[in-house]
């Protein structure tokens, strides 16, 4: 009678163990992120479920990264990799292609809904119309891509596609994880409704400045300046990890005459003394553009927190008044 007691409560021991092991196994996800603005938008989707962890830390350079050992072995054992493409994280192609296929790797360029708009690859922009797309406030001007054309891979900074890749990164979530379907779900039609009133908040924000010519260190910005409709008329660079040619900025310096572009913008991670001999000479003010987030901590209101940046650093260079 002893034995079959002790046979019985190490049965139930063995059940409850496996049943523990099973609900912490299914508590923590395993989900790598490549860069700040899409891991706060996964962090997002994943609240209260677990947390994913993040590749590109700091103010690094997406476009120039290299994988630590650490970072590989994360990869290796992960369940989702979620990047933008292979434009912005140049460091995956290799890496996607040499992952078990227990990793399930997420582009979230590729989602359905998203607004992709060319690659610009002059030193100075085409002066597009102001008026306005009735349903989204785009800017027109050719920018959806050709056959053959390089894609802008910024996609992010337009929170209409921030909303498409929400849904993409909630689907492959739940796909992977369905016993957690519904508050992934719920989490990403919550954020949805937010990324709907920031975008309304931005729209309010940058209608004073709309018409004032600008220039950019690099192309990095062309998703908010066609969804908020403002006036960049060139870019330093077209590859920031490129220095670029005597020709080109003597061809910005006079566009920055002939329009009296405002504001020449630097990034954190480049030489400001490129922005410093291009506005040598003339009126216009400098500032600083950060289209990653790589200043700021990473978390779940990331996203948010660059997107209001990115909106004061162009006001208070634009128009100091406001």
């Amino acid at each position: 009678m002893r034995r079959a007691g002790s046979l019985t409560l190490a049965v139930a021991s063995v059940v409850v163990s496996s049943s523990i092991s099973t609900a912490a196994w299914a508590a923590e996800p395993k989900v790598v992120v490549t860069i700040k603005p899409l891991h706060a938008l996964v962090t997002q989707v994943m609240s209260g479920v677990g947390a994913p962890e993040l590749l590109v830390k700091g103010a690094t350079s997406p476009h120039s990264y290299t994988l630590k050992p650490s970072e590989a072995r994360s990869l290796n054992n992960a369940d989702l990799f979620f990047r933008m493409s292979e434009t912005v994280e140049s460091f995956t192609t290799k890496v996607a292609r040499s992952l078990p296929k227990s990793v399930a790797v997420v582009t979230l360029q590729d989602a359905p809904g998203m607004k992709l708009l060319a690659l610009r690859t002059g030193a100075t922009f085409e002066p597009h119309s102001h008026g306005k797309d009735k349903a989204h406030g785009h800017s027109h001007g050719h920018a959806k891509p050709q056959k053959g054309e390089a894609i802008d891979g910024h996609a992010w900074l337009d929170p209409d596609n921030a909303k498409a890749m929400v849904d993409r990164i909630q689907q492959a979530l739940a796909a992977r994880y369905p016993e957690h379907v519904l508050e992934f779900k719920a989490n990403a039609e919550a954020l949805a409704r937010k990324l709907d009133a920031l975008a309304a908040e931005l729209e309010a924000d940058f209608r004073p400045i709309a018409d004032k010519p600008y220039i950019v260190f690099h192309d990095a910005f062309q998703y908010l300046e066609r969804r908020f409709g403002l006036n960049v008329v060139g870019s330093i660079s077209i590859n920031p990890d490129i220095p670029p040619s005597a020709k080109r900025l003597s061809e910005l310096r006079r566009k920055i005459q002939s329009l009296g572009a405002v504001c020449v913008f630097a990034e954190p991670a480049f030489d400001r003394r490129l922005v410093d001999n291009l506005i040598e000479g003339t009126s216009a003010r400098t500032g600083t553009l950060d289209a990653e987030g790589g200043s700021l901590d990473p978390g779940p209101d990331l996203y948010f927190t660059l997107m209001r940046k990115l909106a004061g650093a162009l006001k208070g260079c634009l128009d100091p008044a406001t």
